[in-house]
Parts: structure tokens; sequence; C-alpha cells
């Protein structure tokens, strides 16, 4: 099984970025459970999602403390200290780090995947909205998630600008650093 935590703020898509990787998985054949804990509904607030994936139906029904992977929507919410404490060995992170130059030198012992996904979220006209350019970079740092499903997914779920959806997730698949 593999588990997934996203971080992000209200507005960004966290929300959906796991509910579209979700789908992603199933299309691939496998059992994906998607689930997100949020205070307030508000733009700026932060949000965690859960991703849960493995080949065959996931009976567990709680909360994701120990993830295999995790995902930062927004630089400013990683903690590197509760990252060493919570992440697997091995375990991937991913982090947006659009408008810092934080090198997150403490997080090399993990596999760590660097993307500026507002710049590219802003080039192709989704303003801050995020979440695609987020997938395609989680494609490229895990290995796991075939283009092309991506893609499917992406035009099955996203309601509109889907072609500058699907552009940013082939954009930041491009451009991902692998740091690690």
């Amino acid at each position: 099984m593999i588990e997934i935590k996203f971080y992000g703020r209200g507005g960004q898509g966290a929300v959906i970025a796991s509910q579209i990787l979700a789908k992603v998985f199933f299309l691939m054949g496998r059992y994906p459970q998607c689930f997100s804990v949020f205070g307030g509904e508000r733009r700026g607030a932060p949000v965690a999602s859960f991703l849960r994936v493995d080949d065959k139906k996931i009976l567990l029904k709680c909360e994701i403390t120990n993830p295999d992977e995790v995902v930062y929507m927004a630089p400013d919410l990683v903690d590197e200290h509760e990252v060493e404490s919570m992440l697997k060995p091995g375990g991937l992170i991913l982090i947006n780090n659009a408008l810092t130059d934080n090198p997150f030198t403490a997080l090399r012992k993990f596999r760590l995947a660097l993307v500026d996904a507002l710049s590219i979220a802003e080039e192709v006209g989704l303003g801050a909205t995020i979440n695609t350019a987020i997938l395609g970079a989680y494609a490229k740092a895990s290995g796991a998630v075939p283009m092309d499903v991506l893609e499917k997914a992406i035009r099955d779920t996203v309601p509109a600008k889907i072609e500058a959806n699907v552009a940013a997730a082939k954009r930041a698949y491009e451009i991902t650093r692998l740091v690690s």
C-alpha cells in the first residue's frame, strides 16, 4: 500500500489534486481511497488531503500518520522536523518551491523533488490553481504515474480550462528537479 499526504492552502487545489490522482490509480486498475481534512473553508487556510492506493481493496479507515510520500503545495507549510518524524525512510517529498529559494537541504536524505508549480500555472492561464502542475511533477518524481493516464484523468475530471490544465501537467513533468 502507498500512503500519500497532500498539504496545501485553500484555493491551490490540494483536494482536487488528490482526487485526480486517485482517479489515475483507479484507471491503472488499482484501489484508491481518498479523503480530506480542513477547517474553515476559506482561501489560504491550511488543507490536508490523504490518498491510499493498493492492489487490493482498502479496509483501513483512519488518517495517514506515516505516509510514504508527501506533497507540499505551499513551501511555507513544510516543517522539516515534522517531515523527518513522520515520513517513512526512503519516502518521497514533492515541494512546490515557488516564491522561496530554500534548498531544503535537511530533507535530502529522502527522495526530494522541487517544482515551481505557481509559475507554470500562471504561464498557462490557471492563476494560482496549481493542482495539475503538481500532478505532472508527481508523475515525474514518483515514476508511478504514466503521463498519458494522468492526461486522461485530467480531461475526465477538470471542468474548465482543460487544455491549460493538461499543459500545466506536461510542463511540470518536464521541469521538475529531482534533488536527492
